[in-house]
């Protein structure tokens, strides 16, 4: 298959660190191009990372003929426009979570969703430590899945860092509670009926540093996370069935240089004694996302995850803010 030409909008820290190497070192992807608003920190990025091309503004980069795929790692309230901007010039786009600030602003992507490939960036559910968990839970090895809990923090207090913008999308359920959203939806197979949640937020920032929230999906199965970004870094994923529970040791940041590891337990000896390992290879989850990405691209394979897919998580995390404000529980919308 022929490589896909991509080009990336914004020196963002993700990109620089993460997903531009991993789509350097995949199987089908070429990075060609690099945008800032600074001409100078294109080029310096460009320089860094082996990048041929460095534009100083976003629309020359989407002017480009040669390039056919976006990755946008904007902040989040520019990812609804920005993304539209390069669906409009023809261009496929791979963006960055949350895909919107709401889902109204989400739905604007339907306009552009029959010419090009738009995803959202969730790459956890290419990774194989996710794609081997649901199979167990399809085999039925767990018995029935009753409970998906997660819990996922980190720690940034920092005045002018973007997670700590409440204007740009900013807070703890923006940025890191929609992996445990995506987690529940993945591993039920299914969309929660109602929702409730509990924040606390930050007296300056105004964003919520901790955001817990409980996800009816109905028939006695219910989703239970904590995200915070005022907490000591830690992350687990923990899928509790009629039979066994399964454990992912590191979900949401799995090593690029190690094996992963699931685990799983009958619960038949105190402390985990009758717990299993299951080691999966090492693996970029950021270069299949972006093969999977390029290969829909090229016809070989459906798109993985569309805009309906994406309008639906703002869906929930919509109903989940609500919940702040009323007390009570909320009905997501469908998409």
């Amino acid at each position: 298959m022929k490589k896909v030409s991509w080009g990336v909008l914004s020196t963002a820290k993700i990109g620089r660190e993460k997903v531009i190497p991993a789509l350097q070192k995949s199987q089908f992807c070429s990075v060609n191009a690099i945008a800032s608003r600074s001409l100078e920190q294109a080029q310096s990025t460009a320089t860094q990372l082996g990048i041929a091309k460095a534009y100083g503004s976003y629309d020359a980069l989407l002017e480009d003929p040669s390039i056919e795929a976006i990755y946008n790692p904007l902040p989040n309230d520019l990812h609804v426009p920005m993304t539209l901007a390069a669906a409009r010039a023809g261009k496929h786009v791979l963006c960055e979570k949350p895909i919107a600030l709401n889902a109204n602003e989400a739905a604007a992507l339907r306009e552009v969703a029959g010419q090009v490939h738009i995803m959202e960036a969730f790459m956890v559910r290419f990774h194989p430590q996710w794609i081997k968990a649901r199979e167990l839970v399809r085999s039925g090895s767990l018995g029935e899945l009753r409970t998906v809990q997660a819990f996922f923090s980190y720690f940034n207090t920092q005045q002018d860092n973007i997670r700590n913008r409440l204007d740009a999308g900013g807070g703890a359920l923006y940025d890191i509670g929609c992996y445990p959203i995506v987690a529940g939806r993945f591993m039920f197979e299914a969309e929660p009926v109602r929702v409730i949640a509990l924040m606390d937020r930050d007296p300056n920032f105004k964003t919520d540093r901790t955001a817990s929230a409980l996800l009816d999906f109905g028939e006695g199965r219910r989703l239970e996370f904590t995200v915070s970004t005022q907490s000591t870094p830690y992350q687990r994923v923990h899928l509790v069935g009629t039979l066994q529970r399964l454990e992912i040791e590191v979900p949401f940041n799995a090593p690029t240089n190690g094996i992963t590891r699931l685990f799983t337990d009958d619960g038949g000896l105190p402390a985990g004694g009758h717990a299993v390992e299951h080691i999966l290879p090492t693996c970029d989850q950021y270069s299949l996302q972006a093969d999977a990405f390029s290969q829909a691209i090229r016809g070989e394979i459906p798109l993985p995850y569309g805009v309906e897919d994406a309008i639906q998580n703002m869906h929930i995390i919509d109903a989940l803010f609500r919940s702040e404000r009323s007390g009570q529980w909320e009905m997501p919308s469908q998409a």
